[in-house]
């Protein structure tokens, strides 16, 4: 980025770097793979007397990742109906549980088997129990994010919980997984056909649309389609995940029906955690929603709603940039409404000529789309993203784009090098795979490589929940015109979430649209949920999240001042402290509070270099780690 080291970013793309370990490089469609890209880093003039300068570090198979022992491994780890654990990751316990494919006519034949991970509480003088995380998705693994962030969660609600994560249904390392794709090499190839930006030129969209259509055609009809056994797909929806977590959560306690479920969910978990409150009130303990999305425009699929915010997140980049100055941002122009207006001569200048970029093994180019899906993708993280962001766009006004490919997700040196499929990946079943191996199946499966999520759970799971996009494509460039009356900056972008639907021929067995409510149960308890959101989120916005509250009275929803998608986009002090002090008490902040962030984008909130206690400084160093963790946001696919 700039003058910063191209090694600082490696391992934060939803990639591998080394094409024949294991890993499945993603291109990510250029949706949003920017804030993958940059999610380690923290602009470098920002002051760190107020807040301590973040140094870049990896995720990915490069960071510096706790060793397995030799011995263990997911695939030797049997399925059980009770949890039984196994130390895994050098400091947390594994285990799977096994459970009914179906939910609604369980059986013995039919099995899936869910991954979960456990990081245990190290203090034990008042133990709280669990608290369960999802990360966001669809298709995030929370054995991947747990991996990296447990002990950072846990600095947050506090070192007398449990922390707990799995991998939903469809997704690593819990059978039976989605992929449409029997190599990393020919999704790969797939990928580079992805279209440009629905509105970057005339005939785009019919383009992208049946691009979108023959995607969904192939991952619901494989060559291996059998008619005697259960197709996956149809077992993926959240309301079979939510069913997956009541039993994980009855597992951990199976002696004492009282206790219940406690849960930290982000953007899509605030849908799982929506859902599961609604179906079982009963077990619902302290939620906390973070990043919400509308439940009942989510399960609908014609969501317009939900880029409210975004042109607000905009704007702010346009406030900020010029507040902070030209030596500071250098994009600035004399006023916001100048460097929006600078930004959109920019924009039609690209679109008419890309800008080429020299290179070693290829040449790059940024186009009209590129600069389009890295701005959207900026949204999610105004603090990293924001700085990055203006320094791309200068260079490129002058013609230097390299700062905005250093931006987006790159090419492995060699994407194609391996010498055969089996050895970049292991090959994994077919979305019509039986959950149990039949004839001709090894009797020890390849262990799947450890991802921060699956492009192809994400499209299965998003399309299974949503109803069925029966749209021609003239009909959805009237959706996609809606959207950009509601966002011009990321409408036509955002539009490519719900096109992942179209032509998909999957109906899920058990879909829940609701009502998203506690019902008469809820009557019973006391207290609700703690719903937090952003003043302006680009993909769940505040609306969202008030809307979600009113099916479960008694419950909060807590503002924070800030931009950027869910409450990690920017560290709060006093969102942390809410959160702690709900999950430790089961006190709700008050009606109508509002809590203040720690900084700014390209800059800081005066009287934040406050003396700070030993327990405050761990604390914000774990959100400091989890604003810099890869965003798993609506809209945000892997691919």
């Amino acid at each position: 980025m700039g003058n910063m080291d191209t090694k600082s970013t490696e391992g934060l793309i939803t990639r591998s770097g080394k094409e024949c370990r294991g890993s499945k490089w993603k291109t990510t469609a250029w949706k949003v793979g920017a804030v993958l890209a940059a999610g380690g880093l923290i602009a470098r003039h920002l002051d760190s007397n107020s807040w301590p300068l973040w140094e870049s570090r990896e995720f990915g198979e490069t960071a510096k990742f706790r060793k397995v022992d030799e011995g263990w491994r997911w695939n030797k780890l049997e399925p059980a109906k009770e949890l039984i654990w196994h130390p895994c990751y050098d400091e947390y316990d594994c285990a799977r549980l096994d459970v009914p494919l179906d939910w609604l006519e369980p059986s013995e034949e039919h099995r899936a088997s869910i991954a979960v991970i456990r990081y245990n509480a190290t203090d034990k003088t008042d133990y709280k129990g669990s608290v369960f995380i999802n990360p966001g998705g669809p298709g995030g693994s929370g054995v991947w994010f747990m991996t990296k962030l447990a002990k950072h969660y846990q600095s947050v609600v506090g070192k007398n919980y449990d922390i707990i994560s799995f991998d939903p249904r469809g997704v690593g390392f819990s059978t039976p997984r989605v992929t449409c794709f029997t190599t990393p090499q020919s999704s790969l190839i797939w990928d580079l056909l992805t279209p440009p930006v629905l509105d970057a030129h005339p005939g785009t969209l019919s383009d992208a649309f049946a691009h979108a259509a023959a995607l969904s055609a192939h991952c619901t009809s494989p060559p291996n389609t059998t008619t005697t056994a259960p197709n996956p797909l149809e077992y993926v929806s959240t309301a079979s995940t939510a069913a997956d977590m009541l039993a994980l959560h009855l597992a951990l306690h199976p002696s004492d029906s009282v206790v219940k479920l406690n849960y930290w969910g982000f953007s899509y978990g605030t849908y799982l955690g929506l859902t599961f409150a609604s179906m079982y009130p009963q077990h619902t303990g302290h939620f906390v929603l973070d990043g919400n999305v509308d439940a009942v425009e989510y399960s609908g699929g014609r969501s317009t709603h939900f880029i409210t915010d975004a042109e607000a997140v905009m704007d702010a980049f346009f406030y900020y940039c010029h507040l902070a100055g030209p030596l500071v941002c250098s994009f600035w122009a004399d006023s916001p409404a100048d460097i929006s207006a600078r930004l959109d001569t920019l924009l039609e200048s690209i679109r008419l000529n890309p800008v080429i970029v020299p290179g070693t093994a290829t040449p790059g180019i940024v186009s009209f789309s590129t600069v389009r899906r890295v701005i959207a993708s900026s949204l999610y993280r105004p603090l990293i993203m924001f700085p990055l962001l203006a320094n791309a766009l200068s260079a490129l006004e002058d013609g230097n784009g390299k700062l905005f490919l250093d931006l987006a997700p790159q090419l492995p040196d060699n994407p194609f090098s391996c010498s055969s499929p089996s050895a970049s990946q292991p090959t994994t079943p077919s979305p019509t795979t039986p959950s149990k191996p039949g004839p001709g199946v090894p009797a020890e499966e390849p262990e799947y490589p450890l991802l921060e999520g699956s492009a192809d759970a994400t499209k299965a799971i998003l399309c299974t929940d949503m109803l069925p996009v029966s749209l021609n494509v003239t009909d959805f460039a009237l959706y996609v015109q809606d959207l950009q009356k509601v966002s011009k900056s990321v409408g036509a972008t955002m539009a490519e979430m719900r096109m992942d639907c179209v032509g998909w021929g999957v109906k899920g067995r058990w879909r829940f649209d609701g009502p998203f409510s506690g019902g008469k149960a809820w009557e019973k308890r006391d207290g609700g949920i703690l719903f937090v959101a952003n003043k302006a989120d680009n993909v769940t916005p505040l609306r969202a999240a008030r809307r979600n509250a009113r099916g479960f009275p008694g419950s909060r929803v807590l503002v924070q001042d800030s931009y950027g998608h869910t409450s990690l986009s920017t560290p709060s002090r006093c969102t942390a402290q809410a959160i702690r002090v709900y999950f430790q008490n089961g006190i709700l902040p008050v009606e109508g509070t509002v809590c203040q962030p720690e900084q700014v984008p390209f800059g800081e909130i005066p009287g934040s270099e406050a003396m700070r206690t030993i327990e405050e400084e761990e604390v914000d160093a774990a959100l400091r780690e989890l604003m810099g963790a890869p965003v798993l946001g609506m809209g945000i696919g892997f691919r």
